[in-house]
């Protein structure tokens, strides 16, 4: 009997490192509850956070969410970048991406060009053909909506993520 005990207790102390280590080690991305507390200190969400951007995470640094907000022929939705979170560099090719910032703050960089703050109200278009990057300031959560008229043929490029060192260095 005291071996079947022994068993046991090594058996439920492996299972408990084992999910301790996956805990520690898994990079799970937080979950939609805790990303509106996270907003809460950015003056909120105005608009839903969505789904985890799964479908990106090969092209962004750090979590973020998509909602989309239209049904109709302009795509429209709203991302949330937590904590710093954004994209790699990356061309719209054949049609112009326009970003809305509605909470937090964020930047935007064109290549060649200084990188530019976004508070909520402000916007900007990037042209079709310019490789750029958008998200979050480090550290800090950001959503933005997106617009990008459907054009036949256009297609995103995506490139490097962005220097790590001149991003931690943004104001």
């Amino acid at each position: 009997m005291k071996k079947q005990h022994l068993f046991l207790a090594v058996a439920a102390a492996f299972t408990l490192i084992q999910t301790a280590a996956v805990t520690v080690f898994a990079a799970v991305p937080p979950s939609v509850h805790d990303v509106s507390r996270m907003l809460r200190h950015s003056d909120g969400a105005v608009f839903p956070i969505g789904s985890y951007n799964a479908r990106n995470v090969n092209h962004f640094t750090g979590d973020s969410y998509v909602a989309p907000l239209s049904k109709g022929p302009v795509p429209v939705a709203n991302v949330t970048f937590v904590r710093g979170a954004h994209t790699h560099w990356h061309v719209h090719h054949g049609t112009s991406q326009t970003l809305l910032a509605v909470s937090g703050r964020g930047y935007y960089q064109i290549d060649g060009q200084p990188p530019r703050q976004l508070l909520p109200g402000q916007s900007v278009t990037i042209p079709a053909g310019a490789r750029h990057w958008h998200g979050a300031a480090p550290g800090e959560m950001f959503q933005h909506i997106a617009v990008m008229e459907p054009v036949k043929g256009a297609w995103t490029q995506w490139f490097e993520a962005v220097d790590d060192q001149e991003f931690e260095a943004l104001p």
